[in-house]
C-alpha cells in the first residue's frame, strides 16, 4: 500500500532518499510526486559533451534539455536542493562501446571515472501525467500499475557527430473523446515532451506491435482507446548506443530522477499555439493537429471560394471542414497525384476548358515547393497540350521544374492497383493523396456529362479507376474538386447534385473522394488547396507534428513557399497561354466579372493575402 499510496504523494526531496536507501524494490516512477517534474539521465564523458548537447537542441522534442552538469559534479542546484545523481534514480544502465553491459541499483563504484564525466537533465513525460489526470483523462498505465510503453521508431533525429539515432516515444492510450483535452492538456508543458507527435495507427511510425514495446510494459487500449505517441526521453539512451562510447549511464528507462520543480509553467497561449485534432484518415487510423488560428483561416478560405457566382445552386453541395482536412491529408503526404480535364467544348479541338488547368497547376507549384512528389495524369489525347501548358507554365515562373506527366488505360481488371502501386503491391503506393479538380467524373450510368447532358464519355479515359481503386488502398487518401457536381470526386454530394443542379439527375458524378471541395469555380478551389498548404507549413504547431519534434522548423524556406502562391499576375499569364493553345473559357466566371465594383479575381486576391 506504501508503494502504490504512500509515494505518490511523498515530496520529491523525501522521495528521492526513498530511492537513495535502496531499501524499496521500485519499478518506475510514474504517479510518484505528483505534479513535480521527473527527468531522463544521460551521463557521457565530457569529451562527448558538447556534441551531445548540440544533439539535445537539434531534437528539443525528445531531448529538452534541463540541466547539464559539470564534468564530476554530481548535483543539480538549479533542479533539487539536496540530491546525488550517483544513487537518487531507481535503477541505472551501464553502457560500453553501445552495448548494454549491465543493470545498477547506485553508481557510487564508478565514482572516480565520473569525475570525468557529465551528467545531461532532460525533461519527461511523466511530469505531465497529474495535469492529464487533471483534465479528467485517465493515465492507464497508472490505473494498470505498470510502466509505460515506449518504442523504437522509424524515425530518423537530426544527427550530430557520433549521435545518430531514430526517435523514441511513448504510448497513452486515450478515449478518443478526450484526444483534443489530452493535447490541450500537455502541449503547453515544453519541458515534458509538448503535445503529441502521431496520434494514430502505430505503423505509421515504424512501430509494429504495440503488445512488443522495446522499453517499459505493455499498456493495454480500453475500448474506444486510441494510440497517442509523444517523444520520449529514451531517444537518449539510442544516442548513447550510437555513439559506442567507451563507458556511459543512463537511467533504466521509467526509473526517472524526480526533480523539486512544481509543472506549473504552463507556456502562456495564443490562437496560433493553441491545438485542435482532426481526423484525417481512417484507414489507417490517423490524426492531425494543427492550430486554431491556421485551421480558422483554413476555414475562411473555404467560405470564401464557396461564393456561386453564377447562382446555379452550389450552396447546397457544399461540405463544411473538407478543405481542412483534405490540405492536413495531403501536407502529411509525400507523392501526390494530380488530373483535370473537362472537354465541355466537345465541337471544337482542343475541347477543354481553362477551368482546372490553372488550379491543378497552382497546386502543383505549391507542392513543389514543399519539396513533396507530385505528377499530373490526364487523357492520353490531351498529353501534348498538357506537356505544352506545363512547359510554359515553368517559362512563365508559375513552376519550378516540369511536373511528370502520366495517362492511364485500362488494360486489365488490375490496371489501376499496377498503375498506383509497386508491382500491383497494396502495400507500396507510388501516391499518398489523389487530386482531382474539374476533372470529367463518371455518372452512375457509367457515361460522362457536360452540364449540359452532353455525353463526352468518348473524350474522357478512366481516370475515375484510380480514385476506386485508392478506396482499396490503405493510406492513400483522395480529394475532389469541383463546381458543378459532375466532376470526379463529387460522388459524396451526388444526392445534393440530382436534387439542386440543372440537370443533375444525370450529370452527377457517382465516385466518390476522401475529401470533397466545392467551389463556386473549380479553379478558386485550386487556390484555397495551394494557400491552405503553405498556412498549415508556416504553423508551428503543425509543423512540430509534422517533423514528429526532432530536426529545427524549416523557417528559412518560407519564402520560396510564399513565392510558389498563385496570384491574379500569374493567373493572368496562365489564362493567356491557355488561350494561345485553343483552351476555350467553360465558365460564366472569368476576369470581367465584378465583386463589389472590383474585379473578382483582384477582390479574392486581395481576401487570400489578409487571411495570409
Amino acid at each position: 500500500m506504501f508503494l502504490t499510496g504512500g509515494l505518490k504523494s511523498l515530496l520529491p526531496h523525501v522521495l528521492r532518499r526513498v530511492i537513495r536507501c535502496k531499501r524499496l524494490s521500485i519499478s518506475n516512477t510514474s504517479g510518484m510526486a505528483e505534479g513535480y517534474k521527473q527527468a531522463n539521465i544521460v551521463i557521457l564523458h565530457k569529451s562527448l559533451a558538447d556534441d551531445f548537447e548540440k544533439f539535445c537542441r537539434a531534437n528539443d522534442g525528445p531531448l529538452l534539455l534541463l540541466y547539464r552538469s559539470k564534468p564530476g559534479d554530481w548535483q543539480c542546484p538549479p533542479l533539487s536542493s539536496d540530491s546525488d545523481i550517483r544513487t537518487d534514480c531507481p535503477q541505472y544502465r551501464m553502457y560500453e562501446h553501445g552495448a548494454c553491459t549491465g543493470t545498477l541499483k547506485s553508481l557510487k563504484e564508478y565514482s572516480e571515472q565520473l569525475k570525468d564525466m557529465v551528467a545531461f537533465y532532460l525533461g519527461c513525460s511523466f511530469s505531465f501525467e497529474k495535469a492529464v489526470q487533471n483534465a479528467g483523462i485517465p493515465v492507464r498505465n497508472i490505473e494498470q500499475k505498470c510502466n509505460v510503453s515506449m518504442y523504437k521508431t522509424a524515425v530518423p533525429c537530426y544527427s550530430i557527430s557520433a549521435f545518430c539515432c531514430n526517435l523514441v516515444v511513448s504510448m497513452r492510450p486515450i478515449p478518443e473523446s478526450k484526444l483534443e483535452a489530452a493535447v490541450l492538456a500537455t502541449s503547453g508543458l515544453k519541458e515534458a515532451h509538448g503535445a503529441p507527435i502521431h496520434i494514430g495507427n502505430p505503423g505509421l511510425l515504424g512501430i509494429q506491435d504495440l503488445s512488443k514495446p522495446d522499453y517499459g510494459d505493455p499498456v493495454h487500449l480500453q475500448p474506444g482507446d486510441i494510440p497517442v505517441f509523444w517523444a520520449c526521453g529514451v531517444t537518449g539512451v539510442e544516442a548513447v548506443i550510437s555513439c559506442r562510447a567507451p563507458l556511459a549511464f543512463t537511467h533504466s528507462p521509467g526509473c526517472m530522477f524526480i526533480t523539486d520543480l512544481k509543472n506549473d509553467n504552463v507556456t502562456t497561449r495564443s490562437s496560433r499555439e493553441v491545438p485542435q485534432v482532426h481526423r484525417i484518415s481512417q484507414d489507417p487510423l490517423h490524426y492531425s493537429i494543427v492550430s486554431a488560428e491556421a485551421a480558422q483561416k483554413i476555414r475562411n478560405l473555404e467560405t470564401l471560394i464557396g461564393i456561386d457566382p453564377g447562382d446555379r445552386g452550389i450552396i447546397h453541395l457544399l461540405q463544411r471542414e473538407e478543405l481542412l482536412k483534405s490540405c492536413l491529408s495531403i501536407s502529411h503526404a509525400r507523392s501526390v497525384l494530380v488530373t483535370t480535364g473537362f472537354p465541355t467544348h466537345f465541337t471544337y479541338e482542343p475541347p477543354e476548358e481553362n477551368d482546372g488547368p490553372p488550379g491543378a497547376l497552382a497546386i502543383a507549384a505549391v507542392l513543389q515547393a514543399l519539396e513533396k512528389e507530385v505528377a499530373i495524369v490526364t487523357d492520353q489525347r490531351a498529353m501534348n497540350l498538357n506537356k505544352k501548358i506545363i512547359e510554359e507554365a515553368v517559362q512563365l515562373g508559375i513552376l519550378k521544374r516540369p511536373v511528370p506527366l502520366l495517362s492511364y488505360q485500362r488494360e486489365s481488371a488490375d490496371s489501376a492497383l499496377m498503375f498506383l502501386c509497386e508491382n500491383g503491391n497494396p502495400g507500396r503506393p507510388r501516391f499518398d493523396h489523389l487530386i482531382a479538380i474539374e476533372r470529367a467524373g463518371m455518372a452512375a450510368d457509367g457515361n460522362y456529362y457536360n452540364a449540359r447532358k452532353v455525353n463526352i464519355k468518348h473524350l474522357v479515359d478512366p481516370i475515375d479507376e484510380l480514385f476506386l481503386a485508392a478506396q482499396t488502398i490503405p493510406g492513400v487518401a483522395t480529394t475532389g474538386v469541383g463546381d458543378g457536381g459532375n466532376e470526379l470526386g463529387m460522388g459524396k454530394v451526388k444526392d445534393a447534385v440530382k436534387k439542386h443542379i440543372e440537370n443533375g439527375d444525370v450529370i452527377a458524378c457517382d465516385v466518390e473522394a476522401d475529401f470533397t471541395i466545392v467551389a463556386g469555380v473549380s479553379n478558386w478551389g485550386g487556390y484555397a488547396i495551394a494557400c491552405a498548404l503553405y498556412l498549415l507549413s508556416t504553423c508551428e504547431v503543425h509543423d512540430r507534428y509534422l517533423r514528429k519534434a526532432v530536426g529545427f522548423p524549416p523557417l528559412s524556406k518560407k519564402m520560396s513557399w510564399l513565392s510558389a502562391l498563385p496570384s491574379v499576375t500569374k493567373e493572368e499569364k496562365l489564362l493567356k497561354a491557355l488561350v494561345r493553345h485553343g483552351v476555350r473559357s467553360g465558365k460564366t466566371a472569368s476576369l470581367e466579372m465584378e465583386v463589389d465594383g472590383l474585379p473578382f479575381y483582384d477582390t479574392h486576391s486581395s481576401m487570400i493575402e489578409k487571411l495570409l
